[in-house]
């Protein structure tokens, strides 16, 4: 069995670990990172799965980014622990966190990532939102929380930090 709850500063480490474990080295070097140092991520939409026995079998992070004067999440990473992989892990984290972020104000999320998972989720390449260099234009991919939320929105993606 597993559950879901909001990450807390506990679990900071140890959701540091998985992502090591989970992506290849260098990871922070990638152009999403920069966006995310010395900002705090998104309180109530970063989540944790654990266990029955308590041991991190998951996790997702948001952060706030803004294009221009919009705000809009940023979604990523998310991780699945190997021996938890193919379960649908993955899948609940990223629904749950969804459905959290409308009721907490938040009208598009975006994320850098393989747009043929993650059209199952509603993503679409986002055309004329630039994310900081190196990234490939084709998995810059948005999906709206409320109608419209990326009508008109274009421009460079920078930190609110």
């Amino acid at each position: 069995m597993i559950t879901l709850a909001v990450e807390t500063g506990e679990d900071w480490w140890e959701v540091e670990a998985l992502y090591d474990l989970c992506f290849a080295p260098g990871r922070e070097a990638l152009s999403s990172y920069r966006l995310r140092d010395g900002v705090d991520p998104v309180a109530g939409l970063s989540l944790v799965a654990r266990d029955a026995d308590g041991i991190l079998a998951g996790a997702i992070r948001y952060w706030p980014v803004k294009i221009g004067a919009v705000q809009s999440l940023l979604l990523g990473p998310v991780a699945v622990h190997p021996t938890h992989q193919g379960e649908g892990l993955g899948r609940s984290l990223i629904e749950d966190s969804l459905q959290r972020a409308a009721p907490l104000g938040w009208q598009r999320v975006m994320l850098v990532g393989d747009a043929s998972y993650y059209q199952r989720f509603g993503f679409e390449k986002l055309e004329g939102v630039v994310m900081p260099p190196p990234t490939n234009p084709d998995r810059v991919l948005g999906r709206v929380l409320a109608e419209g939320a990326w009508d008109g929105v274009v421009g460079d993606v920078e930190s609110v930090g």
